[in-house]
């Protein structure tokens, strides 16, 4: 579980269609929906009764495209707001009360989209534990630019900024702001663990979804209404 403030302590999906995405996510990974505990306008995603992902329809309302955002911990949302702005990111929504917190829906320099929460964590959910996200990784164009940003915002020296080694959140460079392939755009990659990618790659083809080939290989795919996600091997 997230503690620390500037730690990853959840990631999100929004959606324009709540149910279609439910039964896409459903089909492909087999998750089951609940009633949101940190806002009645949220879903949780479970796998096995553990938490896995938050799901938006309210956001998409905003007209915040469909993607997947990585949240951060942090211990005064305005402030951080603040210093996206001071820093060169953006502040796309916030910062507003959320359930039981307070939350900013932002983009770093390069365009890469991510969220702070000012509250308490969910529960049993961290970055490698159980079946939440087995890797988040931040493909940037500006990988010492990152370093520095995430730093600042967060509110935490460099071990707690995205880095190319460590426990923590991975860089990737190279990204490219707009690229007509959205993969390759900067942006945080969620990738979740699942015994069998291929196959579960196939399950996102029969359910409207596509599998996208990045150079560096690994199965990324782009659900039915644009959100892209990794699929990775689960450790036995």
């Amino acid at each position: 579980m997230a503690e620390l403030p500037g730690t990853a302590c959840w990631v999100s999906l929004t959606t324009p269609d709540r149910r279609a995405t439910e039964a896409f996510y459903g089909a492909v990974l087999g998750w089951s929906f609940d009633d949101g505990a940190l806002a009645p306008e949220a879903r949780v995603a479970t796998l096995a009764g553990e938490p896995v992902a938050g799901l938006n329809e309210a956001a998409a309302a905003r007209g915040l495209p469909a993607r997947w955002t990585v949240f951060f911990l942090v211990e005064d949302a305005d402030g951080a707001a603040e210093l996206i702005a001071e820093r060169g990111g953006t502040v796309a929504v916030g910062p507003v009360d959320f359930g039981s917190g307070r939350t900013v829906l932002g983009a770093d320099p390069c365009g890469a989209a991510f969220g702070l929460w000012q509250g308490t964590a969910p529960p049993r959910w961290g970055v490698g534990a159980g079946r939440a996200p087995v890797r988040l990784c931040l493909r940037t164009c500006d990988p010492q630019g990152a370093l520095a940003f995430y730093g600042a915002v967060l509110g935490r020296g460099p071990d707690g900024a995205p880095s190319p080694g460590g426990t923590g959140p991975r860089l990737r460079t190279g990204a490219r702001p707009g690229d007509p392939e959205p993969a390759a755009r900067p942006r945080w990659e969620v990738t979740f663990p699942v015994a069998d990618p291929e196959g579960a790659a196939a399950a996102a083809r029969r359910n409207g979804g596509s599998p996208v080939a990045l150079p560096e290989g690994g199965v990324t795919v782009c659900d039915p209404h644009g959100a892209l996600f990794g699929l990775a091997r689960a450790e036995p």
